[in-house]
């Protein structure tokens, strides 16, 4: 029998930082009756007098204590066209004159009426400055600007104005937890716990600029899952003429653009790049120290939680086999629990391209992009192949779809050797339409996974962009059997076999198959899910007020304020599968339901083929400032890297969740060789002691929690613990210097030294993570030149005539590594086994 008793207090502050706006009003007394000016010896001389308008109701307050008049009590100007004088009368209700009637001539009317309409005029402008207004990126201009004034401050920073716009916001959390548990088997002392409880969550997103040059970037937040996401930089960044020309610190990177010394786009440090003439120079200076792990254990079950954004899709792993299963994805998706889909595939083989050197199930084969396509809107430059035709007596895949199977099943494009000359020379564009791949590799049933309902396979390996993945497949409908390419035992040996190309060695995301590879496919990072508490939710990060949603605040009634779980339908279903959301995630796998996720693997799938691009344009019912503030097409029409760097503000979507492993007293930390101390375990906030409430094995990395009365009592456990690489906690440095000498316009040499060293925690390290001091040095030029000659010479040629500047360039790269080993364990870098 257990009793649970639970106090929570929780207070929360919001930090909002604004500035008070400068009210300008004018005011005028207008005198229109004949005031006593007799003394009153009743008068009381106060320091902050409260004014009565008895003489003139347009006198000003005097003082922002005064009360302004009751709802009752109305004023009226009427206007007397006899007199041609401007009345005004105070009532109370509808009838009773409370005051004597004032006047004023049509001068004073007319200087009355322009004196309010200032005044409503600088109200509204103060307002409007005071209030949240935003600028173009969303930030709150919460502050205003401040000038410094000195010549000196405007020579270092180019300019005399400071602007910093913060926001964000604190949650403090505390309680106080009693929990009792009636079990003979602990003694006294378990059965009663108390635990004081205690949690803040700080969100703080800082922009600001001092003068032209230097600028301020921070964005911190405790609930962020990696602490790459909490970002700090400061830039200052100098003139053309300038020899300061950046300085960076915080989050730096430095790219290079040799293919021998590559840099890194990742770093914590300081980067400066400087020019001298002809020469720039650029240095960094980073460090990067252990990250800290957590993992929260309730009840003896294992939590981790984990979280992705919109853009970190499973890429070069998933792919649609045709255009067809493409194009009913969301159809045969549309009614859970089971996969609506017509075709059945039997029998498939999946090529890629060798990159093991394996012996064994290799063939040479001819990939073809279009092969089997029936829609001629989903070909890759078909107007290039002349005679190309589509039949459009079926809407199915197979070889007779179109005439690309009939036109290139000649003795000369079977012959591998030949191939290549045959098909550009009727208008075929290698790399592009074929590709012809040498002693490709098919691929086990082991390597991948197959759906035949859907037409989606899903390698267990990433695809290098260098490699090529091909398929041929045999399927059903009503009874009919369709094929698209030729399998392994259709072809002799010494003959091509022709497939359908489903990726090709050059990246080009106008081409159709493009869309073939899909992007609505996550992976959470964990293996052999369990359905029991697992939880996956969508947010998205409001740029108004920097806090994430779960649903959209905007939108068409039938989506905002709607869960965007819901919105993504992922959630259509109750937990016993009848129709109607609840809440929750729908945890639905293959072979028998829909392949919403894969426990096995932890990969989960959209229902929708674009969630953040064509989606949103369907559920925005054509509501133009909806799409253009929640959709990111930019993700499914451009590379990964690229949607990162061009549109960083599209990207405001992301899951976040959780799932927990079975219960048990021992916590796997994913780590081994941990050093001692780097272990720390709390239970509801308060710090257990190791010994007495868990012990560590710091070889396996395990903890194991010796007080069952924690496990018991249901409060949450937290171990945190202190890993860089697999085994110990090393500190990383890495510097490194670039030089860019510009001979001339066309002539360009650099030269790059870069260090990388760790240092151990402990000298005694174990074999294969031994600290690391290597250097790399390097130089290379380039030399482009434009050659009119080039160009006559080709406009030479008969039947070509072109204008456009030719040029050639010449490009050398030299590299030299030095390897090493940091000091701390000794000059000859001894390391452990055992």
């Amino acid at each position: 029998m257990s009793r649970v008793f639970f106090l929570v207090v929780s207070l929360m502050l919001i930090s909002n930082f604004h500035a008070k706006a400068l009210d300008s009003a004018y005011y005028m007394d207008y005198e229109v009756m004949q005031a006593d000016t007799t003394p009153d010896s009743n008068d009381i001389d106060l320091k902050y007098p409260i004014h009565d308008n008895s003489v003139s109701p347009f006198n000003g307050t005097g003082s922002g204590l005064d009360l302004s008049d009751p709802d009752n009590i109305t004023q009226e100007i009427q206007y007397d066209p006899i007199t041609g004088n401007y009345y005004v009368v105070s009532k109370i209700g509808d009838t009773l004159d409370y005051r004597p009637v004032n006047y004023m001539t049509f001068d004073e009317y007319n200087e009355y009426n322009l004196d309010q309409a200032l005044e409503k005029y600088w109200k509204e402008k103060a307002a409007t400055e005071s209030e949240f207004s935003k600028d173009e990126q969303g930030g709150s201009s919460l502050i205003p600007s401040l000038n410094v004034k000195g010549e000196g401050f405007d020579n270092i920073f180019g300019g005399n104005t400071i602007d910093i716009r913060p926001s964000g916001s604190a949650l403090v959390k505390f309680g106080l937890k009693n929990s009792k548990t009636q079990n003979p088997a602990l003694s006294e002392r378990q059965r009663s716990i108390t635990t004081f409880d205690f949690d803040q969550q700080i969100q703080v997103n800082l922009i600001g600029n001092i003068g032209d040059k230097l600028k301020l970037s921070i964005n911190y937040n405790t609930e962020a899952t990696f602490d790459f996401e909490n970002q700090v930089k400061i830039d200052f960044t100098g003139y053309d003429d300038d020899i300061i020309q950046k300085i960076e610190a915080g989050n730096v990177a430095l790219p290079l653009q040799g293919s021998l010394i590559t840099g890194s786009q990742s770093l914590f440090g300081i980067k400066t790049k400087l020019k001298f003439g002809k020469l720039e120079v650029t240095s960094v200076f980073s460090q990067q120290k252990g990250k800290k792990q957590e993992i929260e254990v309730k009840g003896g079950a294992q939590v981790r939680e984990y979280e992705l954004k919109a853009d970190e899709y499973d890429e070069n792993r998933h792919y649609f086999i045709s255009q067809f299963f493409r194009d009913n994805y969301e159809e045969a998706m549309s009614a859970p629990p089971y996969v609506a889909s017509p075709v059945n595939i039997t029998r498939i083989e999946v090529w890629v391209t060798n990159t093991n050197n394996t012996t064994q199930n290799t063939r040479n084969l001819i990939a073809f992009q279009d092969l089997g396509e029936t829609n001629p809107n989903k070909v890759f430059n078909k107007n290039g192949f002349g005679n190309l035709q589509f039949f459009g007596n079926s809407i199915f895949p197979d070889n007779n779809a179109n005439s690309l199977y009939a036109d290139v099943n000649t003795p000369i494009v079977k012959d591998y050797n030949q191939a290549t000359p045959a098909l550009t020379s009727v208008g075929y564009i290698d790399q592009e339409d074929f590709q012809k791949v040498g002693l490709a590799r098919l691929l086990m049933a082991t390597d991948y996974t197959f759906n035949p309902l859907l037409g989606v396979i899903s390698l267990n390996m990433q695809l290098q962009p260098n490699q090529v993945l091909s398929v041929s497949y045999q399927y059903t409908y009503q009874n009919s059997v369709y094929q698209v390419g030729e399998f392994s035992t259709d072809v002799v040996n010494e003959k091509a076999i022709f497939t359908k190309m489903l990726k090709s060695s050059k990246i080009n995301t106008t081409a159709p198959i493009w869309d073939l590879m899909m992007k609505n496919v996550y992976s959470i990072g964990a293996y052999q899910l369990q359905q029991e508490n697992f939880k996956f939710d969508i947010w998205y990060l409001d740029r108004r007020t920097g806090v994430p949603t779960n649903y959209l605040p905007s939108g068409p009634a039938t989506v905002s304020g709607k869960p965007l779980i819901q919105v993504m339908n992922l959630d259509k279903m109750d937990r016993n599968m009848n129709e109607g959301p609840d809440g929750v995630f729908d945890f639905l796998s293959a072979p028998t339901y829909l392949p919403y996720i894969n426990p096995r693997n932890g990969k989960v799938f959209f229902p929708v083929l674009e969630p953040f691009g064509s989606h949103i344009h369907r559920i925005a019912e054509g509501d133009a400032e909806f799409i253009e503030k929640y959709a990111f097409d930019s993700l499914y029409t451009n590379t990964k890297p690229n949607a990162r760097a061009k549109f960083p503000n599209k990207n405001r979507f992301y899951f976040k969740g959780k799932y927990e492993s079975s219960i048990s007293s021992d916590i796997s930390l994913g780590a081994m060789q941990i050093p001692e101390g780097a272990v720390t375990v709390t239970a509801g906030g308060r710090q257990l002691v190791e010994g007495v409430d868990f012990q560590v094995d710091y070889n396996l990395g395990r903890v194991k929690i010796l007080n069952q009365g924690l496990l018991e009592s249901g409060i949450p456990i937290k171990v945190s613990l202190e890993s860089n690489s697999l085994f110990n906690i090393q500190q990383k440095t890495m510097m490194a210097a670039r030089f860019d000498y510009r001979i001339s316009k066309d002539f360009l040499v650099g030269g790059t030294i870069m260090n990388l060293s760790e240092r151990p925690l402990t000298q005694k390290t174990s074999y294969g993570d031994e600290p690391i001091s290597n250097t790399v040095w390097g130089v290379d030029g380039t030399y482009r030149k434009e050659s009119p000659f080039l160009t006559r010479m080709i406009d030479n040629i008969p039947g070509i005539d072109t204008k456009e500047k030719s040029s050639f360039q010449i490009s050398g790269e030299f590299a030299q590594f030095i390897p090493g080993h940091a000091k701390a364990i000794g000059d000859a870098g001894t390391s452990y086994i055992d």
